[in-house]
């Protein structure tokens, strides 16, 4: 099965570029269908009050049940004191598999970590290219798996890319996706340096085309088993035991999104 690691979805109320405005679905949607791509972990787009728009998404993915994972976004400086109960929420009551966090919004917290340890679920980071944190986050969170997108950095960074790689390398909670990693000879490193347990497709929709970065993974050349893994197996892992625990797609008749005692807090 082949999982997209990395899309966003739903409205934004910033109105300054796509990433704030609007992440719209359709067409990404018919575009992995073309490419092969059963399933996407969607998380929403920048916003305002992470509550309401993780809300949003909750009901974004009951459209869509047994096609999408829901990750939780955070701001951990504007939702501090209330990051537990907000991915517990989204957990238990939305089916939600995992927590989105950017270092755009602010830098990861404890917080965050605590409540990913609690849940049981993975956390997607973007670093924005810092990475030295994730030394800290792999000694002081073993039992926490994090993935950091764009294998470190969207800015097309080699040094903080081939400092990741590194990261890779040495910490077992530690994994990247290779959403909009332009240099392939990075990607090919980070698979070999690694392995392809720690490396995980993702494609950064609905802006970048699911197949277009598809097909670097099809290009790495891998062997069946290791091509299965950074195709979507190493995602299935990492947010087994949340499903295992319970965690439904929302779009189960337990966790429906358009319940009406759904809180906003």
């Amino acid at each position: 099965m082949i999982v997209d690691c990395h899309c966003h979805a739903g409205k934004g109320d910033g109105l300054t570029g796509p990433w704030d405005t609007d992440a719209p679905l359709d067409k990404y949607l018919r575009r992995a269908e073309q490419a092969g791509i059963a399933r996407t972990v969607v998380f929403p787009a920048f916003h305002s009050d992470y509550a309401v728009a993780n809300r949003a998404l909750a009901r974004l993915v009951a459209r869509h049940p047994g096609r999408l994972y829901g990750f939780a976004f955070v701001h951990c400086v504007r939702d501090r004191g209330r990051i537990g109960e907000m991915v517990a929420l989204a957990v238990r009551r939305y089916g939600f598999v995992g927590i989105k966090v950017h270092r755009h919004d602010a830098p990861i917290s404890r917080e965050v970590c605590e409540a990913a340890q609690a849940c049981g679920v993975p956390v997607l980071y973007d670093i924005a290219g810092e990475t030295a944190v994730v030394e800290l986050l792999a000694r002081e969170y073993p039992r926490v798996a994090f993935i950091i997108p764009h294998l470190g950095s969207f800015a097309d960074d080699w040094r903080a890319q081939l400092a990741l790689i590194d990261h890779l390398v040495r910490h077992p909670n530690v994994h990247a996706d290779t959403a909009g990693v332009r240099r392939f000879d990075l990607l090919e490193e980070a698979v070999q340096r690694a392995g392809a347990r720690k490396i995980l497709f993702g494609s950064d929709g609905p802006w970048l085309h699911p197949g277009v970065e598809l097909a670097k993974i099809h290009a790495l050349g891998l062997a069946p088993a290791e091509h299965a893994l950074v195709a979507g197996g190493n995602l299935l892992r990492l947010i087994g035991p949340v499903r295992a625990q319970g965690a439904n797609p929302a779009g189960s008749s337990r966790n429906r999104a358009d319940r009406p005692k759904w809180s906003d807090r």
